[in-house]
């Protein structure tokens, strides 16, 4: 609040009339509010007669009064700009000039001037300050590359903040830190318009010299602007921009396959270098720099790799951001596992009781195990395996089966076929069995031989003239034949098993014994008996015929459990050699048969 005392001299009194007039030096509004603007003033002597005028200071820097009042009369001019927009009222010690939906243009002086006539005269101002926010920042990096190479600095993103007033400022950022103008490094073009309206809209351009670490930096703006009794700031979206930078390094490594390689692998070699935009890639063996290798977006694929295909692999770039070649090296291993060789080859024959050492080896890159099988079982560990005192279980297949343990799939294997020769050799070690069966019997005798070559069997069978062979069987080096013999008295049976490299025999030695006899003497007795008791059962029934056994009802026997019981009695022998079966048969309703209407069955 500014305060102003104005002196009136007077002619009638040696004192001065005063009037003290208050007005604020500063009013801020925002566009579109209104704005009252408050003159008070008093006097120290009453006046008699007093106007108050309100001026606005124009354009041109002249006045222009805008409304006028006295002790009875108050009127706003017309024909000014302010002209139904304002209104002037009497408020408490003095006067209120009220502006309506304040524009950017009422930005200006207005002033008060009161006078007292003889009581005294003066003016006073207030400065009406008028605000309206920026929209944005907006911020739009450039679209293509820039290149570290160029050397002076340049534009890599603009920012614009839009109708504000008062003019707003612009104040840039990398990665948050702020951006001052530099020499060679730092340029920041603004540049400011003034629409129709009054409000400012400033673009701010950003020339940077950039480096490869600017591929990974955020830029940004910040608006900072005025507003009543503050000063506010607003903040853009962070961008990146793109760099273009040379290579400085080139990195090769293998994709695929992962871990080691083996012969018959594919193989994709990749390389990268680390400039933008990436560079041409070209691959290349070492021992041959002139000879292109063919290659797509940076992979080399090799296809079924041998051991020809190990080495150094270079990959190579070069293009107009980077002038000078840059290489990078990888080497390439593959590994392999060659067929295996068994000593002795294929086959191999040994005699009864030699003893022979078999190797198996196969050419690797890496360690290798060696494991030995025969029909399907380990029989030894090692490239070598020690057959010693042969025999014919020592015959077969050996097979070597040659791994990798760092990698199992690489595995191959090799055989050899052991062949046994010696003189026959019967399954059995007995060379003589005694055995004793009845005479009259048919007794199998077996004979089982082993040798190489395979030997033959011949039967030798003295005793019995009634004998024949009912089986023969062979395999590679074995031979099973089987005879029957029917014993008819002592019999001995000799089987021979020949063959080039000698012979073996086994002899059976057959006691023949007679049947027993006392099975006939019991058949004897039983049937006497059985006779004996169909005699007596005819009597009986003889005498009950005639009448002369005593038949009443209340003497009559009962004897039909026992008879009964005599008609079921069965007798059954069954020897060794056969079974004879006599049974003593019943007549109809379960009476005894006559003597003459009985008979045996013999069953042998």
């Amino acid at each position: 609040m500014r305060s102003s005392v104005y002196s009136s001299p007077n002619s009638g009194s040696a004192a001065s009339a005063k009037v003290d007039i208050q007005m604020e030096d500063r009013l801020e509004v925002f566009q579109g509010e209104r704005a009252e603007i408050q003159c008070n003033y008093s006097f120290s002597t009453e006046p008699h007669m007093m106007m108050i005028q309100w001026f606005v200071k124009s354009a041109s820097g002249s006045r222009v009064r805008i409304s006028y009042s006295d002790l009875t009369t108050q009127t706003v001019d017309g024909s000014t700009e302010y002209s139904g927009r304002i209104n002037v009222s009497a408020g408490a010690g003095g006067e209120v000039l009220t502006i309506r939906s304040v524009r950017i243009a009422d930005e200006r002086e207005f002033f008060c001037e009161v006078n007292g006539m003889a009581a005294g005269s003066g003016e006073e101002k207030t400065h009406l300050a008028v605000f309206e926010p920026p929209e944005g920042p907006l911020i739009e990096g450039v679209h293509s590359g820039i290149s570290v190479s160029r050397e002076l600095p340049t534009k890599v993103a603009s920012c614009e903040a839009r109708n504000g007033f008062p003019k707003p400022n612009i104040t840039w950022y990398r990665n948050q830190v702020p951006l001052r103008p530099t020499q060679g490094q730092v340029n920041i073009v603004t540049l400011v318009t003034r629409t129709s309206s009054d409000l400012y809209t400033v673009q701010s351009d950003l020339q940077y010299k950039v480096t490869k670490e600017d591929r990974h930096a955020f830029f940004s703006c910040e608006a900072s602007f005025l507003v009543p009794g503050d000063t506010r700031t607003s903040t853009s979206r962070q961008i990146g921009i793109i760099v273009h930078y040379p290579t400085t390094k080139v990195e090769l490594w293998k994709e695929r396959p992962r871990g080691l390689v083996k012969e018959g692998d594919t193989v994709e070699i990749r390389c990268r270098g680390d400039g933008n935009p990436p560079s041409p890639l070209t691959f290349n063996r070492e021992q041959q720099p002139e000879v292109e290798l063919d290659s797509e977006d940076g992979t080399l694929t090799l296809h079924e790799v041998t051991r020809r295909d190990s080495g150094v692999y270079q990959c190579r770039s070069a293009g107009a951001e980077s002038p000078e070649e840059v290489v990078g090296h990888t080497t390439l291993t593959v590994h392999y596992l060659d067929a295996a060789i068994v000593v002795p080859r294929d086959s191999e024959v040994m005699f009864k009781g030699e003893s022979l050492t078999a190797t198996c080896n196969a050419l690797s890159s890496l360690n290798t195990t060696t494991v030995w099988f025969k029909s399907g079982e380990e029989v030894g560990r090692g490239h070598t395996l020690v057959l010693q005192d042969a025999t014919f279980d020592t015959a077969g297949e050996y097979v070597c089966a040659v791994t990798v343990p760092s990698q199992p799939d690489m595995h191959t294997t090799g055989s050899v076929h052991i062949v046994v020769e010696g003189a026959p050799e019967m399954k059995r070690t007995e060379g003589y069995v005694s055995l004793k069966e009845r005479a009259g019997k048919l007794v199998n005798l077996s004979c089982d031989a082993r040798g190489r070559p395979r030997p033959i069997i011949t039967w030798s069978i003295a005793g019995s003239q009634s004998w024949r062979e009912v089986a023969n069987r062979v395999t590679e080096d074995t031979v099973h034949s089987l005879v029957t013999v029917k014993l008819t008295s002592d019999t001995t049976a000799t089987c021979n098993a020949t063959s080039d490299m000698g012979s073996e025999t086994r002899s059976y030695a057959i006691e023949a014994t007679p049947p027993s006899d006392g099975s006939g003497v019991v058949i004897v007795v039983i049937i006497t008996c059985l006779l004996l008791l169909a005699v007596l059962g005819s009597v009986l029934y003889f005498l009950h015929k005639k009448g002369k056994m005593a038949c009443g009802r209340s003497g009559k026997q009962q004897i039909t459990a026992e008879k009964s019981n005599r008609d079921e009695i069965v007798v059954e022998m069954k020897p060794e050699s056969k079974t004879e079966d006599v049974v003593l048969l019943k007549g109809v309703n379960g009476e005894q048969r006559p003597p003459n209407e009985q008979y045996m069955d013999l069953r042998n």
